[in-house]
């Protein structure tokens, strides 16, 4: 992958033709993130743990979500040392309800790393967020803007929808190649945190008034239905496993029959129960001692 460039240094890209002007891109983006601006809990927060949080379960996940869950968390675990002293088990149970429990797991092995390397702090640097597990370029980035008020590229879905909707108005199958220069650009290099808030705002606000400009973005991909499906079916093992602790293959592959049923749907061949099962214990989210499963 390309170096990306380095954001904070306005004028050093050739800006595209067809959309607004650099000047009028980003009066517009302020206008509109003033006009839309959204007071979520973990914004203009210095911590960059809290940071960190919020990030990993905004991946893939509604902010409205989130806001239940975010507060609660960083109760239970308000600090990196708190994180990795806590068992997995315990990080996974106040995670139920969010969905994609990788990113918890990862969170966790985050902390553990932190904790064990760095004091119980974070990196400062957005390579060293970015050697952690489960931490992407939009992660770190989101970090270091959020957190750290530093210039960053942060490219995520509403960001991608303001560049999109603004500056290729006419263009389908647009890639980051040719946003991430643009996002670089126009990033302020001592306002990062405002500039980013008022992005994620207007494009939150894009995605309810117009048609969703990210579907014109070369990465956009429609996600599969979750009701029925294999990660569903995951979830509910891992829920049936956290709250009885030692049950057996058996039980938990009735019990995740009748969440099927419940659902109005088939049972679950037991076939794909136990590679369900196995795939969850090789990512490590419970073990398994003989018939009996426990986190």
């Amino acid at each position: 992958m390309p170096e990306r460039p380095e954001p904070g240094r306005a004028g050093t890209v050739a800006w595209p033709e067809g959309g607004l002007a650099r000047a009028e891109f980003v009066e517009e983006v302020r206008a509109q993130g003033a006009l839309h601006y959204r007071d979520l809990p973990w914004r203009n927060v210095d911590d960059a743990y809290a940071v960190l949080v919020s990030e990993i379960m905004l991946q893939q996940t509604q902010v409205a979500r989130v806001a239940k869950y975010w507060e609660r968390f960083l109760a239970a675990f308000p600090t990196l040392d708190a994180l990795a002293a806590a068992e997995p088990a315990e990080v996974l149970e106040l995670w139920q309800g969010l969905g994609y429990n990788r990113r918890a797991l990862a969170l966790k092995r985050a902390a553990d790393v932190c904790a064990a390397d760095f004091g119980g702090r974070l990196p400062e640097t957005a390579e060293g967020l970015m050697a952690l597990p489960g931490i992407g370029p939009a992660t770190a980035a989101g970090v270091t803007a959020f957190a750290r008020n530093r210039p960053a590229v942060y490219v995520e879905t509403n960001v991608r929808a303001v560049f999109i909707h603004c500056l290729f108005p006419e263009r389908d199958r647009v890639a980051d190649r040719e946003i991430v220069p643009l996002v670089a650009d126009t990033c302020p290099p001592d306002d990062a945190r405002e500039w980013y808030y008022a992005l994620l705002d207007f494009g939150a606000h894009l995605k309810q008034a117009v048609a969703n400009p990210s579907r014109r973005s070369a990465h956009h991909a429609r996600q599969s239905a979750f009701a029925g499906s294999r990660r569903q079916k995951r979830a509910e093992v891992l829920r049936i496993v956290l709250g009885s602790p030692g049950v057996t293959a058996d039980v938990a592959h009735e019990r995740l029959n009748e969440f099927e049923a419940a659902g109005g749907r088939g049972s679950v061949d037991r076939a794909l129960f136990e590679s369900i099962v196995d795939d969850l214990v090789a990512e490590g989210f419970f073990g398994r001692e003989g018939e009996a499963l426990r986190a």
